[in-house]
């Protein structure tokens, strides 16, 4: 039997006790890192692709597809450079450590990635969203940051998102912006959180990732 028979046949019983296959799900987890077969609880929870963690899988009581984007999959300016970045380990679940990211001072704020949506569920509509927190010392967030989700037809949505009075020392969400995924949907979205016009130096960010997820209603 080959290698790619074997893939197929775990995958099968990955999705064993929902009623249908999630979209796409044998092609997504040709990636994933599992040592045994995903059971359709662990994919509730989430698997990550690639032994490297920079990608999330997992599908929601609905059976859609999600996907979490962590840091390193993200091109962040100025990441490399502890002045200004510092990477940090995140608990995610009981028994997954990824890392995440914190600002230590920046005065150009420019963080962006992209995600082929092909292996999204058709007929839902979408949501890109920042997961971040701020602690204190925080400063610089007066300034609204600029958010930016530009669709494969290369339609845009953008909008200023206010800081200033997010709580402190939890997680929270930036909304990028929505769309709804086709059957047969092909290409990339790009999207970005930016800030580098006012000069303003902002301090106190964490970056947890970018999830891609359905719509909720909150």
């Amino acid at each position: 039997m080959s290698d790619y028979e074997e893939r197929v046949i775990r995958v099968d019983s990955a999705v064993e006790g929902s009623s249908e296959k999630p979209h796409n799900c044998e092609a997504i987890l040709r990636d994933a890192n599992f040592v045994i077969p995903p059971s359709h609880e662990q994919l509730r929870s989430g698997v990550f692709l690639n032994s490297t963690k920079p990608v999330k899988y997992w599908v929601d009581e609905k059976n859609s597809n999600c996907f979490m984007l962590f840091p390193r999959k993200l091109s962040i300016t100025w990441s490399d450079d502890p002045n200004y970045w510092t990477w940090v380990p995140n608990k995610e679940s009981p028994n997954e450590t990824i890392e995440a990211v914190e600002l230590k001072n920046v005065c150009w704020l420019d963080i962006t990635g992209n995600f082929d949506i092909k292996n999204l569920t058709p007929g839902i509509t979408y949501e890109v969203v920042f997961k971040v927190k701020l602690e204190d010392p925080a400063y610089g967030w007066e300034i609204p940051v600029n958010t930016k989700l530009v669709l494969p037809n290369g339609r845009a949505q953008e909008q200023k998102v206010s800081l200033k009075d997010k709580p402190r020392y939890q997680w929270f969400d930036i909304r990028v912006g929505q769309f709804k995924a086709e059957d047969n949907s092909t290409g990339e979205i790009t999207f970005s959180m930016y800030e580098h016009e006012a000069g303003v130096w902002k301090k106190g960010l964490f970056l947890k990732g970018v999830a891609i997820r359905p719509k909720q209603n909150n």
